[in-house]
């Protein structure tokens, strides 16, 4: 397999989301879907809807997000729309919780290492093109969050969530934490979902990372670390698989303080293998090369 192209930029502004997303030479066409993370109630490192204001405007995009499968602010759709209007998305936006009403669209996973289906929001069919647009930072269940995060967890309904979290043994969520799978499993399956959407969208489907505000826990954290790491930038690809592994091989080539604190995170919780597991699936590939176009 080819080099996937990495572009990135040192610059993070509203302006550079856009330049970078044109240094693709892609147009998302139709309607098109913009998954982000809407930031759980009192998490205070989620990307701000000003960030994003400008490239949601570029590609004419719908706001989509999921429910989530634990207790807080997101895992009802009122509670969700409530807190998508509190953050300030609807303010600007379009939105749409994907799986606000089931039931849920059921998409195959072809050679799945763990599960062969993944549950994702009905609302999905709605659109022809998806813009990923991820928060790299860590994570305290898969060691990192990237674009494979997005993709699989992100993009799953609740019981999707819930069904990947335990690789397949339940789509319950009351039933979750009593079922939660063996680590590696569950960071297979994440690839396995992850393949499930980026074939869904297969030629209409672009990822940006952001790195900033990288603290090594989840906007889904309600209460999160703050940041570990100095900003590094924005990197964008149409490769899933090599966007997250140039974004891990920044952090651990960087020379920042708080590096072994980040890295600590994404060893204690394997979460290489997830990269690993996607690239034995072959819907992208861990060889790339990275384009500086500041």
């Amino acid at each position: 397999m080819e080099k996937s192209k990495v572009y990135f930029t040192r610059e993070i502004t509203p302006e550079s989301l856009v330049k970078i997303y044109e240094a693709l030479g892609i147009n998302l066409k139709g309607k098109v879907a913009v998954k982000l993370h809407s930031g759980e109630e009192g998490n205070q490192n989620y990307l701000r809807p000003e960030f994003a204001k400008a490239i949601v405007e570029k590609v004419n995009g719908t706001v989509v997000e999921c429910n989530t499968a634990y207790d807080g602010a997101r895992n009802t759709t009122d509670k969700h729309k409530k807190l998508m209007e509190t953050h300030g998305w609807t303010k600007y936006f379009d939105v749409d919780i994907m799986d606000a009403e089931g039931p849920d669209k059921v998409l195959e996973i072809s050679n799945g290492k763990v599960i062969k289906e993944d549950y994702v929001g009905k609302n999905i069919d709605n659109y022809d093109s998806m813009l990923v647009l991820s928060h790299f930072k860590g994570h305290p269940m898969g060691g990192y969050g990237g674009a494979l995060k997005q993709l699989s967890i992100g993009v799953a309904s609740s019981e999707g969530k819930a069904w990947i979290h335990t690789a397949g043994k339940t789509k319950d969520q009351t039933k979750l934490w009593n079922c939660v799978a063996e680590q590696n499993k569950f960071l297979e399956a994440m690839a396995d979902s992850a393949k499930a959407v980026a074939e869904f969208f297969k030629g209409n489907i672009v990822y940006i990372n952001v790195m900033c505000n990288m603290s090594v826990d989840c906007d889904c954290c309600a209460v999160a670390e703050d940041p570990c790491m100095k900003d590094i930038g924005i990197l964008a690809s149409l490769d899933p698989i090599a966007i997250d592994q140039a974004c891990i091989d920044l952090v651990y080539n960087s020379k920042d303080p708080g590096r072994d604190h980040f890295v600590e995170r994404v060893e204690r919780q394997n979460g290489i293998h997830t990269i690993e597991a996607a690239a034995d699936l072959e819907f992208g590939t861990r060889d790339y090369e990275l384009i500086n176009i500041d």
